[in-house]
């Protein structure tokens, strides 16, 4: 089966005001940065995302969040986003901060039909005993705050049940697809992508090479095509497009390595490079 469309345009055309959307990347590493655009320019509002951050003020879901078009946030990290606390602190973004690992276990649980689990993470916090503001009201106060979470004893360790996440689309980049749907991740690019496309009940890809079936190995497969929809194979211009959240250089008489070992900084306040252990044993 061929799910490659023609345009990203095309991709996004049918999700509507107020859907779900788990969306790949971590900061604006391995985002599906023409997707999210085009859904810019289709005009969707009300949306519900998941994904681990909400890029920054000007790229990636930042794009959404800076129109106005996303209404909840379910994710680990507020990152280079100052809308993005704006919004929430006044009112207009319910959000929903969830610690990282269980973010990513949520989605992998939505996708492998997994209804709940449960996880050590946040007992004994606001996590499992509620109370984290959601929403706030335009004076401050909290409008809409976390419940409290079912907690369960597994041999003497306290254990939180979390729910599993699931999405009516999935955005998600890959280096590599076929038009079967079969992906392959580059590196840390991978992050969040797999999780979010197997969340997602219509998933849309964007690859930044497409291949015919058959010329990916099996055993380099990242996720098959059975948890996508639709693959959008990207210009050059468009693959080559990614960004630096935050882009830090050395000065131009700066060495970039750490201060030997065998010459230690003697400087007030600097921090001592430890003197490696004495390796005992073969």
């Amino acid at each position: 089966m061929d799910k490659t469309v023609g345009s990203a345009a095309e991709a996004v055309a049918a999700i509507p005001d107020g859907a779900s959307l788990a969306v790949g990347g971590f900061g604006l590493c391995g985002i599906p940065s023409t997707l999210i655009e085009a859904l810019h320019a289709q005009g969707a509002s009300g949306l519900r995302v998941v994904s681990n951050n909400c890029g920054t003020d000007a790229h990636g879901l930042g794009v959404l969040l800076g129109a106005g078009r996303i209404a909840r946030v379910t994710g680990s990290y507020v990152g280079e986003n100052k809308e993005f606390a704006r919004q929430y602190l006044t009112g207009e973004l319910e959000v929903e901060l969830v610690p990282q690992g269980t973010l990513a276990e949520r989605l992998r649980a939505g996708g492998c039909g997994i209804p709940a689990f449960y996880t050590p993470a946040g007992v004994g916090t606001p996590l499992a005993e509620g109370g984290i503001p959601w929403r706030h009201d335009r004076e401050g106060g909290v409008l809409v705050a976390s419940p409290v979470k079912e907690t369960r004893d597994f041999d003497r360790t306290t254990y939180v049940l979390e729910h599993a996440l699931t999405c009516d689309f999935a955005l998600v980049r890959a280096a590599k697809g076929d038009r079967h749907g079969n992906l392959v991740f580059e590196k840390s690019a991978r992050n969040f992508n797999p999780l979010a496309a197997m969340a997602g009940a219509v998933t849309l890809a964007e690859v930044e090479e497409l291949v015919e079936p058959g010329e990916l190995d099996p055993d380099e497969i990242h996720l098959p095509g059975v948890f996508v929809q639709h693959v959008l194979a990207l210009t050059p211009a468009q693959a080559a497009e990614k960004h630096i959240e935050r882009r830090t250089v050395s000065a131009p008489d700066e060495t970039p390595y750490a201060t030997p070992v065998s010459a230690p900084d003697t400087t007030p306040d600097a921090t001592p490079v430890p003197v490696p252990r004495e390796r005992v044993g073969a």
